[in-house]
Order: structure tokens, then sequence, then C-alpha cells
């Protein structure tokens, strides 16, 4: 672990993974356990809900993988890994590829909002490698 002080902007992506892995973890236990403690979650979401149904128990298998990849991140980006920007870029880049996709394909124009803000997320962990590699202080 890089004993240096993590920028701001870093801590906040790592904790905006951390907060997607622990919402994974929370979709694993409400479609573990249907009618359970964890339902009025899916009234966030019920197309969502559907999806997972129609998938079914590979629904939790693929939480489980997005989950353990968003934790993965945070905990890079935390610790300033050497893969944890990569694996944050992989992550953030497929799911502007599945937002884009989501418009194009199902006419969800509400998943282009995810444009902008996945782009600025990319672009700010860009630039930081570039500002690291230019400055080894960083």
């Amino acid at each position: 672990m890089n004993n240096q002080r993590v920028p701001l902007g870093i801590r906040l992506l790592s904790a905006f993974f951390a907060i997607g892995a622990v919402i994974c973890l929370i979709t694993i236990i409400a479609l573990l356990f249907p009618g359970g403690a964890l339902d009025p979650i899916w009234r966030l979401n019920p197309e969502a809900h559907a999806q997972f149904q129609e998938i079914g128990r590979l629904s939790i298998l693929l939480m489980f993988v997005v989950g353990s990849a968003c934790g993965s991140a945070a905990i890079g980006l935390a610790t300033r890994a050497r893969w944890g920007r990569p694996l944050a870029l992989g992550i953030l880049i497929v799911n502007l590829i599945g937002d884009l996709l989501n418009a194009i394909l199902r006419h969800d124009l509400r998943t282009l909002i995810g444009l902008p803000i996945g782009g600025a997320m990319i672009a700010y962990l860009l630039m930081r490698a570039r500002v690291r590699d230019e400055n080894p202080k960083d």
C-alpha cells in the first residue's frame, strides 16, 4: 500500500464503488429470500426485479460478479494499488457501453444520464494517471 495521501476524487470514486458493492449484496440477499424484509427495494426498480426473475438463479451469480468487481475496485483505488485504476476504468467503460446499448436497443433514454457521469469519472481517472506519471511524488 502506498502511504501517500489519497486524493479526494479517488476517495470519492472508491466510496462510489463500495456503495455499488453494498447495493449488489443487498440485491443478492433480496433475490435469495423473495418476500423477505428486503423485498420493498424492488419498488425502486420493478423492471430490474422482473428482469432478474427472468434470468433466474444466474442473476445471483451476475450480482456476485458485479459486486466483487466493485468491491475490488473500491479497495484498489483506496489503497492506490496498481490494478485499482485499470479495474475501475474497465468497470466504468463496460457500464458506459451498457447504458448506450440500453438507450439504443431498448429505447430507454433514461440510461443516457449515465454517459456524462461515467464519462466524467473515466476522464478524471485518466487525468489522475497522467498527473501521476508526470509527477512521481503524487
